[in-house]
């Protein structure tokens, strides 16, 4: 595929679906993952809203990469589900993503998607979007199968789906962008690249 531009930019992670989304947009990036402590940071805000505990996770990502990549324009992307009043991490175990799935059986779940952009650990720009995805009757046999095709696959997702696989059995319904979906605001993502000069206009 023909680049459409990304000179020094740093994908602040291993996804495999941001990488594939930023790979699919043309633009070209390299990965390093980003060493943040999630789980002790989402404690420091235990009492925030989802969204900004997530621009806070994409940020402090962002950040960390940029201080060992000079001048380098590092984007960090973070996505945590809200279901039920409730936050839900990636699942710890096996058993742990079977609770989190006949817990989100016949609701709905909000995934909260968000990028940053920094260089030389300062932040440059923060943006988020959010879907809500309609679940449906999962049956405990339907719940078996499923992980038996996707687990440990979806060890590293929130919301333990891939809605480029399998995981699109679990919905009857998604009301939001694709991208954000699939894990990161994609498109206030090109815009902010362009403005940092990344990209062309």
């Amino acid at each position: 595929m023909t680049k459409l531009g990304g000179t020094g930019i740093v994908l602040a992670s291993n996804s495999a679906s941001r990488k594939a989304m930023l790979e699919a947009a043309g633009v070209s990036f390299t990965a390093q993952a980003a060493d943040v402590d999630e789980r002790a940071l989402e404690a420091e805000m235990d009492d925030a809203d989802p969204a900004e505990i997530a621009q806070a996770l994409a940020a402090a990502k962002a950040a960390s990469v940029s201080t060992s990549r000079p001048g380098d324009l590092v984007l960090g992307s973070d996505s945590l589900v809200e279901f039920d009043g409730k936050r839900f991490d990636k699942p710890t175990s096996r058993e742990n993503a079977a609770d989190h799935l006949r817990s989100f059986s016949g609701g709905v779940m909000t995934l909260h998607s968000a990028a940053a952009l920094a260089r030389d650990g300062q932040i440059l720009w923060v943006g988020s979007d959010f879907a809500r995805l309609h679940v449906r009757e999962l049956s405990d046999a339907f719940i078996e199968i499923y992980l038996d095709a996707e687990w440990p696959a979806v060890s590293q997702c929130v919301g333990v789906f891939r809605i480029e696989g399998p995981g699109a059995q679990l919905f009857d319904g998604i009301m939001g962008d694709q991208f954000t979906v699939l894990g990161m605001p994609l498109l206030q993502v090109l815009d902010a690249l362009r403005d940092e000069g990344a990209l062309l206009s």
